[in-house]
């Protein structure tokens, strides 16, 4: 492996764990994309090349692609809720609205109501403007047939799309006062703070106690964190971070680190709670993730 070609992997390594994140949900099987990025690339003969970036996002999506297949097997018979991995990502990326939405909670779970190859594609070609040329090449299909899963990948999100209509300063100031709400015990002000159809989701992987089903309705979510908090007796403290793109919170009981609840917002208020409990993916919040688009 020559200089250059470490140097070029290194420049694009942001991107191609974004990449291998919103195709999968996952930050540890994205690293591991990456590892294998690098050993394919590795083995390039780079005169072959004529770009770098586009060369490397191919490998790392027929990587990403393979790997989801495998994942989407598992998630058949997982227990309970499944939510994607979260990451901490550098305050930065909320600033980036394309960008924030694509790495949210709530738009990465209506992609996994795609097929496989729909996923890679809109990902590819909505996130990340990668020529439908470039992605039939990829994954090796005819440029009409990848048009027409992209035009349907297309419909399928824009008709299930979460709003977004706060922007970060606002969202991130409903997420303060929301966590101010929850650490003081103030009910009054935690109900005032859910909006009407927020919607509860929570992921324990059968590992830790979780609600088995989305719970929905400004009513009923309020009374689940009622009793939460009661359950707590005061043994419990959370903390505003920036999660997959958004403000969320970290979640401590009794001095041990929980998990994480991302939160999304619309309007003002509290419209998605997407609590992650399962241990195996809390794995990958050590540091802040730089993810990009470009």
């Amino acid at each position: 492996m020559t200089e250059a070609a470490t140097e070029q992997f290194l420049a694009q390594r942001g991107l191609l764990f974004t990449v291998a994140y919103e195709i999968l949900g996952s930050a540890a099987v994205a690293e591991d994309v990456l590892q294998e990025t690098w050993l394919r690339w590795s083995k390039v003969d780079l005169s072959t090349v004529e770009e770098p970036r586009a060369y490397l996002v191919r490998i790392a999506a027929r990587l990403a692609l393979n790997r989801l297949r495998t994942l989407s097997r598992r998630k058949e018979t997982y227990t309970g809720s499944w939510l994607p991995e979260p990451v901490l990502t550098v305050p930065d990326v909320a600033e980036d609205v394309e960008l924030a939405e694509s790495v949210s909670m709530a738009l990465l779970l209506v992609l996994e109501t795609l097929s496989a190859t729909e996923r890679v594609v809109f990902v590819l070609h909505e996130v990340f403007a990668v020529p439908l040329t470039e992605i039939a090449e990829a994954l090796q299909k005819t440029p009409a047939a990848v048009r027409q899963t992209a035009r349907r990948a297309r419909r399928h999100v824009q008709a299930r799309r979460p709003r977004q209509e706060s922007s970060p300063a606002q969202a991130r100031a409903v997420v303060e006062a929301f966590n101010e709400a929850l650490m003081t015990g103030d009910l009054d002000a935690l109900r005032a703070a859910l909006a009407p159809d927020v919607v509860y989701v929570a992921d324990g992987g059968g590992v830790r106690t979780a609600a088995r089903h989305p719970v929905v309705g400004a009513d009923v979510v309020h009374k689940l964190l009622q009793g939460a908090i009661r359950i707590a007796g005061g043994q419990f403290a959370t903390a505003v971070a920036t999660v997959n793109g958004g403000p969320g919170l970290l979640v401590h009981l009794r001095g041990t680190f929980d998990g994480v609840i991302a939160v999304s917002v619309t309007g003002g208020l509290v419209d998605g709670l997407y609590y992650v409990r399962n241990p195996a993916k809390l794995t990958g919040l050590a540091r802040e993730v730089p993810l990009v688009r470009r």
